[in-house]
């Protein structure tokens, strides 16, 4: 289904039923995959991005169409995980700062499509922990989406200038990380 489909379905409040059972066919695995970046935990992708559809359907009459489709729900996607982290780190009750039970779930054998346990890509989810969670979603969105920065700038409401440092930053930061580990 493509995301002109979609939008005119918006147009008509009696179809935005269909439009949402669209979004969640066209997008739930790319949203909880974005998620997964950002929050890292299974589990925890799982309730962000159950947030997220419940939060895009409450807001379906406010898209315009002032962005594309996508944007709007990565913004939406993006949001909702930033705000389940500092929510997460407000409560303490596990430190998202002492990254030490999610490096070891890292390295633990499991059966995951996401991390799937080879050396590379363990040393680089061990990395992106390392980043702050902007420098973590900029990285994620530009490298693993392959999004341009204007695209970026749209999703995080930053500017492309920004942006660029802040990529260029994580990158630092990986490569560092990576050379001494």
């Amino acid at each position: 289904m493509k995301d002109e489909d979609i939008i005119a379905l918006l147009g008509d409040e009696s179809t935005h039923e269909q439009a949402f059972r669209m979004i969640l066919k066209t997008y739930k695995e790319k949203i909880y995959y974005h998620v997964r970046k950002i929050v890292v935990d299974h589990d925890d992708a799982d309730d962000v991005t159950q947030e997220t559809f419940i939060k895009i359907w409450r807001n379906l009459d406010k898209f315009r169409g002032d962005s594309r489709l996508y944007t709007w729900l990565y913004r939406i996607a993006t949001n909702e995980a930033l705000t389940f982290l500092q929510k997460k780190r407000k409560d303490n009750s596990v430190s998202i700062d002492d990254n030490e039970l999610l490096v070891a779930s890292l390295e633990s054998p499991r059966s995951d499509a996401y991390l799937d346990g080879d050396e590379i890509q363990v040393k680089l989810q061990k990395a992106l922990l390392e980043l702050t969670d902007k420098q973590r979603v900029v990285f994620n969105l530009k490298y693993f989406e392959n999004l341009k920065y204007e695209e970026i700038a749209e999703i995080t409401d930053t500017s492309v200038g920004g942006l660029k440092a802040t990529y260029h930053f994580a990158v630092k930061k990986i490569e560092e990380y990576l050379t001494n580990h």
